[in-house]
């Protein structure tokens, strides 16, 4: 039988494009191998925070200025010294971090936050030592010691956002059991999950955590999927199906033949995406790196600047030195260096959890200019497999009998309309017959004899041949495509099957239309099906018979019309496309997301994910510009009023209220950032 349908086989090992690393001095590392890193340096500064906070108290009891505030007097001898050692304390151990800090950045030629907070607390430190052993003026070690606790309390709150980013693959890691049930001849052996190899067999338990990807070889069950695919009912599993490492069994056993383990695990691939990607810099990522630079530059300028015009205005060397100071430590673009990583964090850890990996950050955030996307067929807009749609018999009553003559020709062929039949013989509870003197008939059917009579399933071709009288209604829709069952000769029916339209693809593809975003098919299939298809979800235009270089032209024709073009597609035909494309989209689930051309992976085929995806990407981009406003805006505003341009009013920002407000400034940030996790429920 000729049936013309795409054959998408799944996926290519196309090299990835090109991404850009980086890792910024005193930012954490993301993703899971920085993880227990990480950790460390939150306890790190928690523990610097408390002892420094601790001892902060008598520093501020023993400060002349808060005695004059508060109005009381603590004086005894020595009482300067006992400030200066508690304040050099708090300086090494609670200022350590930001030193070290200054010595990566200006190690990388690339001075930032750390650099202009080592710079305060070093200016306010050494200013405060000089008054203590005779110059004139007051010290600034309340001032230093507060900052130094803020500091140290923005960063352990910063750090620990960070953290609650990098849950979400923490969660992946945490899915896979420790051992696995190796079946060894009439044993049963517990194995760590390490000394698994490709085809053995392991039994996984009702119940309990697959832990390898595999093919179902003995039993059936459910499994929930759902933390690896977004898939929230179970997924209904039985022999030569495959299963992957981490989702929960139901309530059956399964007896499974290991394919991947490892690194070459579904569950490890995609938790190296997420790393890449948490990794990649992106075109919003490099505008942020440069504000802050620039911003490290304003700040030092204006705090010199600052000095001077005091100076020169008689305003004393502690008032100038205060004002220089308050100026550098608001300026830090500390909040604007958590604006971007924060969101690209949590935005990639929680599309994984959610069946979308990234590969490509920009092409991610660029998925909000999407004016036209250009669907492959089969297994994305159709489910991919042809089911049966009708079944018709000559005379009447003889609709079950047909299909189970059918089945019984069809049970050893894999082709996709055999497998549809086979499937709607198994869901009517049918007794497949055996089937003897099987014949294929070259380019029309088969045939053979079952229970002493001779069946044919054949194309129309055969028929027309054969001068037998195709029955009217059996051409009725072009999506279909009809096989005719012969009984010694005679017409007894047809199965008419289709590749059935997902019913989501429709509601998918007016959500598209409500956002603007024109939708086209390019498809390997005749013109007849794809036109059928195409007016059944009303779609902007099709391509019908396209080669797979083909549809590298339609996506450059349509750029060439200044269309912003994405490719969607599920087989190593659409992989040229997919490069092609502004943004490439793979879709299909399994163990194959890895080897793909594309900027991002959908792990389920449906068209709603892709939706889902440019929705997400177009909140994800909002987060980022919302938190690279906020953050520059507020250093925009802070500046000139920690240099003093309002003291003729009366007012002059001092430097720990301004510590305060740039400590608020970064939580305000990470607040921000976290939002972004309720923006993808509402996807």
């Amino acid at each position: 039988m000729e049936h013309n349908h795409d054959h998408g086989s799944h996926k290519p090992g196309v090299k990835e494009k090109p991404a850009t690393h980086s890792h910024q001095p005193g930012n954490p590392p993301y993703g899971h191998e920085g993880h227990d890193h990480h950790a460390m340096m939150i306890d790190d500064f928690k523990k610097r925070f408390w002892i420094s906070l601790i001892l902060t108290i008598p520093v501020l009891l023993l400060s002349e200025m808060i005695q004059h505030w508060l109005g009381f007097t603590i004086q005894f001898t020595g009482d300067k010294y006992v400030l200066l050692t508690l304040s050099t304390f708090i300086f090494f151990y609670g200022g350590w971090p930001f030193l070290n800090g200054l010595m990566d950045e200006l190690k990388a030629k690339s001075p930032g936050m750390m650099t202009l907070i080592a710079l305060a607390i070093t200016v306010a430190y050494l200013f405060s030592v000089t008054v203590i052993f005779g110059f004139e003026g007051t010290d600034f070690f309340w001032e230093l010691a507060t900052l130094i606790d803020i500091m140290l309390l923005g960063h352990w709150l910063e750090m620990k956002s960070v953290l609650g980013a990098s849950k979400a693959l923490q969660l992946l890691v945490s899915m896979m059991p420790a051992e696995a049930h190796l079946v060894h001849g009439d044993h049963i052996l517990d194995v760590k999950l390490e000394q698994l190899e490709k085809d053995n067999i392991i039994l996984i338990k009702p119940g309990e955590k697959v832990p390898a990807d595999g093919i179902v070889a003995e039993g059936k069950s459910y499994l929930n999927e759902s933390m690896l695919t977004g898939e929230s009912k179970p997924v209904k599993k039985e022999k030569g199906e495959k299963v992957i490492g981490g989702s929960v069994n139901g309530n059956g056993s399964l007896r499974v033949r290991v394919l991947h383990t490892g690194k070459d695990s579904y569950l490890n691939k995609v938790i190296t995406l997420v790393q890449e990607a948490q990794k990649t810099k992106s075109r919003t990522q490099h505008l942020a790196d440069r504000a802050a630079k620039w911003l490290t530059y304003i700040a030092l300028a204006v705090g010199l600047i600052t000095l001077f015009v005091w100076l020169v205005l008689g305003q004393g060397t502690n008032y100038a030195i205060e004002r220089m100071v308050t100026v550098m430590v608001i300026s830090c673009p500390h909040a604007l260096g958590l604006a971007i990583p924060l969101v690209v964090a949590i935005s990639t850890a929680v599309s994984a959890q959610h069946g979308l990996l990234i590969r490509n950050r920009t092409a991610f955030e660029n998925s909000r200019k999407i004016t036209t996307i250009v669907f492959d067929k089969t297994g994305t807009l159709t489910k991919g497999g042809f089911s049966v749609t009708r079944i018709e018999s000559v005379g009447s009553g003889f609709k079950k009998e047909l299909l189970q003559y059918a089945a019984a020709l069809e049970q050893s062929s894999e082709h996709p309309i055999a497998v549809g039949i086979i499937k709607k013989a198994k869901q009517e509870n049918l007794e497949i017959l055996k089937a003897e003197n099987f014949n294929a008939i070259i380019g029309k059917g088969v045939e053979a004899d079952v229970n002493g009579r001779n069946i044919k399933v054949v194309s129309p071709g055969y028929l027309k041949e054969e001068q037998i009288i195709i029955p009217a209604g059996s051409s009725t829709s072009e999506a279909e495509t009809i096989v005719f069952v012969l009984l010694d000769n005679q017409l007894a029916g047809y199965i008419a099957l289709a590749d059935e339209v997902r019913p989501e693809s429709k509601q998918a593809i007016e959500s598209f239309k409500k956002n603007s975003i024109k939708v086209m098919m390019a498809t390997g299939d005749n013109e007849k099906v794809a036109k059928a298809v195409a007016q059944e979800l009303r779609l902007d235009g099709y391509y019908a018979e396209v080669l797979p270089h083909q549809k590298v032209e339609i996506v450059k024709e349509l750029q060439n019309k200044n269309e912003f073009v994405a490719m969607t597609g599920d087989g190593v035909n659409d992989a040229p496309a997919l490069a092609q494309a502004d943004v490439g989209i793979a879709v299909g689930s399994g163990t194959d997301v890895a080897a793909e051309t594309a900027d991002i992976i959908l792990v389920n085929s449906n068209p709603q994910d892709i939706l889902n995806l440019i929705l997400f990407g177009k909140a994800t981009y909002r987060k980022m510009l919302q938190n690279l406003i906020w953050a520059t805006a507020y250093n925009a505003v802070a500046i000139p009023l920690a240099a003093g341009v309002l003291s003729a009013t009366g007012f002059v920002l001092d430097p720990a209220i301004g510590a305060v407000f740039m400590s608020l400034s970064t939580i305000i940030v990470a607040i921000n950032a976290q939002l972004l996790k309720r923006q993808i429920r509402n996807v």
